[in-house]
């Protein structure tokens, strides 16, 4: 097995970014989720709620980030320096640094809503909850619940046979689920991997760092829209909830925690070692 892919998310519920390395911190990959969209009462905006932002990229560039969407100029950020000063809603967090009035106009002209970019300072202000599978001194950054999200390709293959089956029986055509619907920052590939192996994975060691599982990753609404058109649908929910349904949830990936930290790149070994 080895990595397939590799993406960082700089902004929650924003578009992510391929790339080729990244280092891997506690917190995760270096860079992902540390900027967040909320609205003008603190509440997180995400793709759930306004589809717009899946049409927004945030390029990871030294020392912040390049906002560019369609119809606007690309404008830079730099991470900033102040004091978390915002009042944010985000579980475990209440407060946040603004970003500054330039991405906040940007972002407004963007989603055609008030919005605001905050950045967490600190990961280690936010930790993993127990209940996803969090220990003491586990840092989490702005993401839902853990660090990292772990697919593989080859249970998305076995998804997208079933999400054919299912469009054959009811007469529909199929729809084509990409990977991206379902925002992992790593992608396991492998010619032996079966499908839905990494449900049993207790450690895995990715190139030259160890992660432990978290829990396994339900799944929601904004996987239904489409990352390209943003137009919403039933699949994969439709599909997954006659094949991976339990505790009254579906699921697709695990969420996993680094036990170390490293550098990991797109062809890395992957082992599972528990």
């Amino acid at each position: 097995m080895h990595v397939g892919a590799l993406t960082l998310f700089p902004v929650k519920s924003l578009r992510g970014v391929p790339v080729r390395e990244a280092d891997v911190e506690r917190h995760g990959l270096r860079g992902d989720r540390r900027w967040m969209v909320v609205d003008e009462h603190g509440e997180t905006l995400t793709a759930r709620r306004v589809p717009e932002m899946l049409a927004v990229t945030a390029t990871p560039t030294p020392g912040g980030i390049v906002l560019s969407g369609e119809g606007l100029p690309s404008l830079t950020v730099l991470e900033p320096r102040g004091p978390a000063t915002v009042a944010v809603a985000l579980s475990r967090l209440g407060l946040a640094t603004a970003g500054g009035e330039a991405a906040d106009g940007w972002l407004t002209a963007a989603l055609g809503r008030p919005a605001r970019l905050v950045w967490l300072d600190d990961p280690s202000r936010r930790p993993v909850s127990p209940t996803h599978g969090g220990e003491t001194g586990d840092p989490l950054s702005l993401a839902d619940a853990g660090p990292l999200l772990l697919t593989t390709t080859a249970s998305l293959r076995r998804l997208q046979m079933w999400v054919a089956d299912e469009a054959q029986s009811r007469g529909e055509d199929a729809v084509s689920i990409g990977m991206e619907r379902f925002r992992p920052n790593l992608v396991v590939d492998g010619d032996d991997l079966e499908p839905f192996a990494e449900d049993a994975w207790g450690r895995v060691r990715v190139g030259e760092v160890e992660y432990r599982f978290a829990e396994h990753c339900d799944r929601c609404v904004l996987t239904t829209i489409d990352p390209v058109t943003r137009a919403g649908g039933k699949e994969p929910l439709r599909t997954l909830a006659q094949h991976r349904r339990w505790d009254g949830k579906v699921w697709f990936g695990i969420r996993v925690i680094p036990v170390t930290a490293g550098r990991v790149a797109v062809g890395d070994e992957v082992v599972v070692t528990g």
